[in-house]
Parts: structure tokens; C-alpha cells; sequence
């Protein structure tokens, strides 16, 4: 039987590639999904990969949607922690609320998504978590202190689980994307976009979704079995760690 992969965020934008990618690698995998039910079918109906709608900042949702995919699916050999969101503000107009709402699903959503799947990984000597972080964790963006912290901290959660896992046969990895062209991104004003951004990428494109789920298919297979604790960072040369 085809190994178990869970992505979270995992219907739209560079979840959705993972997913793809994911599924054409062999994978039997489950999309997580927090909001938007149309798009989650509308996947679904396109890809035949199944959605499951929860909360990564809710650590009990966390708990009772990973029993119901091994249920439903087998045991989770892959845990792709993608989910993410944005509430940009200066640091002198950011709320309580935003910084809270952001690390609870950038930072505390990891915990929450990959506590309850590290005792069966740790029990079955396998197991394959990719964090997705971002350039920002690493380099900071003015106006995401919340966004830049909490990409940050997936870096240091990343090394310490790795040292965890190792002997038990898991391994741990981060991939940071620079700007890729999702929905979101192509969202941005064509101007701000070809004459702020897209000047700082010395490979003169964005990246594609697919581009960082090649990335995550290779870390989730047996060949990166060396390779733990490490970051790829994906962003066309902007910033080198």
C-alpha cells in the first residue's frame, strides 16, 4: 500500500502543487484546508485528492483529523507543515490579535499538527516532516514582524526535532520559498511587482508552486534519508543564509 502524506494548507497556492506532486510521486495524500470549502472541492473534483477541513492553531482538531486520515488512509509516513497566513502591519499598529492569529497557525500550528503524527512515526523507525518557513523567516520583512517570527521559529523547531528524530528513523527539514507566483503574489499591483520585486531576484521570475514541490517530493523520499535538520532555500538568489 502507497505511503500516507498529510499536507496542510494543502488545496490552494504551494499546497495545492505539494499535493499534486505528492500524489503523481505515489502518495496517498490528505489536504488539510482551514476556510475556504468551495476551493477544497473544487481540488478535490479536479485532483480526486481527499480534503479535511480544520484549524492548525486548534490542537485538539489537530488530534481527532489525523486519527480520522489514519483511519480512513493508513499510517502517515509524510507531514508536509505548509499552512500559513498573513496580518501585516507596521510594528507600532500591530495588534495583540494579529501577532497572536499568526503564530498560533505559523508556529504553534507545526506543534499542533506534528505532535500528535511524531509517537507512530517514532513507533514505525520512519517518518519524512517538511516546514515550509519562507525567505522572510530568515532575512525579516518590514511590516511582518509577526510573519517573520513565526517563519523564524519554524527554522528552530525544524534543527531541534531533527536531533530528535534521527535515531528513530524521521527526518525533519525546512524549505524557505522566496516569492512564488501564487494567486497571492500575482495579486500584487503588475507595477509594485515588475519594479520593486522582481528587480531583487537576481534569476529575473518569480518561482512556481511546482518548483518548491519538487523540493518537498525529494525530501520525502528515501534518497534524502542523509539529510536532516537542513534548509533549502528556494528564491532565485534574493538572500543567502
Amino acid at each position: 500500500m502507497s505511503k500516507v502524506a498529510v499536507v496542510t494548507g494543502g488545496s490552494r497556492g504551494i499546497g495545492a502543487a505539494i499535493s499534486k506532486a505528492l500524489k503523481e510521486a505515489g502518495y496517498q495524500v490528505a489536504a488539510i484546508y482551514a476556510g475556504n470549502d468551495e476551493a477544497a472541492k473544487a481540488f478535490t473534483d479536479e485532483t480526486g485528492i481527499k480534503t479535511y477541513k480544520w484549524s492548525v492553531a486548534d490542537y485538539d482538531a489537530c488530534v481527532a483529523g489525523l486519527k480520522q486520515i489514519e483511519d480512513e488512509m493508513g499510517p502517515i509516513a509524510v507531514l508536509v507543515n505548509n499552512a500559513g497566513i498573513t496580518r501585516d502591519a507596521m510594528f507600532h499598529k500591530m495588534t495583540p490579535q494579529q501577532w497572536r492569529e499568526v503564530i498560533d497557525t505559523n508556529l504553534t500550528g507545526l506543534f499542533n499538527m506534528t505532535h500528535p503524527a511524531w509517537g507512530g512515526m517514532r513507533d514505525r523507525k520512519f517518518g519524512r516532516v517538511i516546514n515550509i518557513s519562507s525567505i522572510n523567516g530568515q532575512k525579516g520583512q518590514a511590516g511582518q514582524a509577526n510573519y517573520s517570527a513565526s517563519k523564524a521559529g519554524d527554522l528552530g523547531f525544524t534543527k531541534a526535532l531533527a536531533q530528535e528524530g534521527a535515531r528513530a528513523g524521521i527526518t525533519v527539514n525546512a524549505i524557505c520559498p522566496g516569492y512564488i507566483g501564487t494567486e497571492m503574489v500575482r495579486a500584487i499591483d503588475e507595477k509594485v511587482l515588475n519594479e520593486r520585486i522582481i528587480p531583487q531576484i537576481p534569476v529575473g521570475r518569480l518561482g512556481e508552486p511546482e518548483e518548491i514541490a519538487r523540493c518537498v517530493v525529494f525530501l520525502a523520499s528515501d534518497d534524502a534519508g542523509f539529510i536532516t535538520g537542513s534548509t533549502i532555500s528556494a528564491n532565485g538568489g534574493q538572500f543567502f543564509v
